[in-house]
C-alpha cells in the first residue's frame, strides 16, 4: 500500500484530533466507563472523518479503504483501545453493508446522518449462544403486514447504549424453508428509539470507555424498507462486513503496538537495576527487536491485504491471517513490556496495563483466532475431510 500526499494529510488530521480530542479524556472517560459518542461523532464528521470511503452523494469522501486503513492506523495514536473501536464501528463495521447494498431512501435516512457525526451507529450480530458462529443466531424478524417483527437479543454490542441504529442479522425465516442457516438470515436497520428495546450495560476487563451493551427486543416492528438488500442474503453481507472490520482492526493496532514498545524502550532505559539500566539486559533489548520486527511483518501483511482489497480481490485469506497475527501479536506485545516495567506495569493507571487489558479483546471479537484459523484452513486445503 502506497501513501500518498493525501494519505499523509489525513494521517495528520487524524493523530492532531487523537491528541487533542481524545488522549486529553482519556483518564475520565475510562472511569466513567463511556464517552460522550455524540459530541466526539459529531467533531469528527465535521471534519468529514466518519465517510471516507462512501459516496459523495450522502455526506462521504468517495475514497477507497486505503483511507480508511490510514485513518484506523492513526487511531491508534489513542492511548486506550475502546474509543479507537467505538470509532471503527461507526466508520467500517455497521455501515458497509448498508452503503454498499441499502436502498437510496434508507441511505439517506440512516447513512448521510450516521456520517454526519448526527446519529451513532451499532453493529447487532452477536448473541449470548453464539458470537463468533454468526450461523447459530437465533434473533427472529418476522413479516407483518408491511412490517418485520422482531424478537431476540443481542450481545456484546459496542455503541449499544447510545446509538441511534442498529444494523441488526435476524432470521427473516427458517433454516428449511431457505435452505440452510446461511440463506435465512437478513441485515436490517432497526432504530433504537423502536418501542420493545430494552438494554443493559456490560461491564468488561478492558475497553472500558467504550460503552457495551446486551440488547433485548420484544416485538419491535420495523418497515420492511428497512431491510438492506435483499432478504436472506444477511449472512454474505456480513462476512464482507468482517472483511473491512478485520482489517481495520489490524491496521489500528499498528501504531499501538509501536507505542508500546517505545514507551518500554524509554522507561527500561531509565529504570536501573543491578547497577545498570533495564534495556542494558541482553535478553531485554533483543526481545524489543524481536517483537519490532514482528510489528513491521504484521504491517507488510496487512498493507498487502489493503492493497489486494482495494484492487477488487477477494482478501478472504489475507485479512483472516491479518486478523489472527494481530491478535496474537497484541497479546505478546504488551504482555511483554509489561513483565518488563515490572510492579510499575502492573498498576491499574499504567498505559502498558491499560494496552494489557484492552488489547486482549482482539483474539475474541470480529471473529475468535479458531475462528480465523478454520477459515485459513479451509482456503489452504487443509481441513480434515469432513470438517467445517
Amino acid at each position: 500500500m502506497k501513501l500518498t500526499q493525501e494519505h499523509r494529510a489525513l494521517q495528520d488530521t487524524v493523530l492532531r484530533f487523537v491528541r487533542e480530542e481524545i488522549n486529553p479524556h482519556i483518564a475520565e472517560w475510562e472511569k466513567a466507563e463511556e464517552f460522550p459518542s455524540h459530541e466526539l461523532f459529531k467533531k469528527l464528521g465535521d471534519l468529514g472523518l466518519l465517510g471516507l470511503k462512501y459516496p459523495e452523494e450522502f455526506g462521504g469522501a468517495g475514497l477507497d479503504f486505503s483511507f480508511s486503513a490510514v485513518m484506523a492506523e492513526a487511531l491508534g495514536e489513542s492511548t486506550c483501545g475502546g474509543v479507537p473501536m467505538a470509532i471503527g464501528v461507526q466508520t467500517d463495521m455497521c455501515t458497509p453493508a448498508l452503503a454498499r447494498f441499502g436502498s437510496d431512501e434508507l441511505r439517506r435516512e440512516f447513512l448521510t446522518p450516521t456520517i454526519a457525526g448526527d446519529y451513532v451507529g451499532c453493529l447487532g450480530v452477536s448473541e449470548a449462544g453464539g458470537g463468533s458462529d454468526v450461523a447459530a443466531v437465533k434473533t427472529t424478524a418476522r413479516k407483518d403486514g408491511s412490517d418485520y417483527v422482531i424478537n431476540g437479543s443481542k450481545m456484546w454490542i459496542t455503541n449499544g447504549l447510545k446509538a441511534d441504529w442498529c444494523c441488526l442479522l435476524a432470521n427473516t425465516s427458517s433454516v428449511e424453508e431457505a435452505g440452510g442457516p446461511h440463506k435465512n438470515k437478513s441485515l436490517i436497520v432497526v432504530p433504537m428509539d423502536a418501542p420493545g428495546i430494552t438494554k443493559q450495560k456490560i461491564h468488561k476487563v478492558g475497553m472500558h470507555s467504550s460503552d457495551t451493551a446486551q440488547l433485548f427486543f420484544d416485538n419491535v416492528r420495523v418497515p420492511q424498507r428497512h431491510l438492506i438488500g435483499q432478504e436472506g442474503l444477511g449472512f454474505t453481507f456480513q462476512m464482507l462486513q468482517f472483511q473491512e472490520e478485520r482489517m481495520w482492526g489490524a491496521c489500528t493496532s499498528l501504531r499501538n503496538l509501536d507505542r508500546l514498545i517505545d514507551q518500554t524502550i524509554e522507561y527500561t532505559r531509565q529504570r536501573r537495576a543491578f547497577g545498570k539500566s533495564i534495556l542494558d539486559n541482553q535478553v531485554v533489548h533483543f526481545r524489543l527487536a524481536e517483537l519490532r520486527t514482528e510489528v513491521e511483518a504484521l504491517r507488510a501483511l496487512t498493507y498487502s491485504a489493503v492493497e489486494q482489497y482495494i484492487s477488487g480481490k477477494d482478501v478472504t485469506r489475507l485479512a483472516s491471517m491479518a486478523k489472527l497475527k494481530c491478535g496474537r501479536l497484541a497479546r505478546e506485545v504488551s504482555d511483554s513490556c509489561l513483565q518488563f516495567w515490572g510492579g510499575m506495569g502492573y498498576t491499574i493507571d499504567n498505559p502498558i496495563s491499560q494496552a494489557w487489558r484492552d488489547n486482549r479483546l482482539i483474539s475474541i471479537g470480529a471473529g475468535a483466532d479458531e475462528v480465523m484459523l478454520g477459515i485459513i484452513c479451509k482456503l489452504e486445503g487443509t481441513l480434515p475431510k469432513g470438517a467445517h
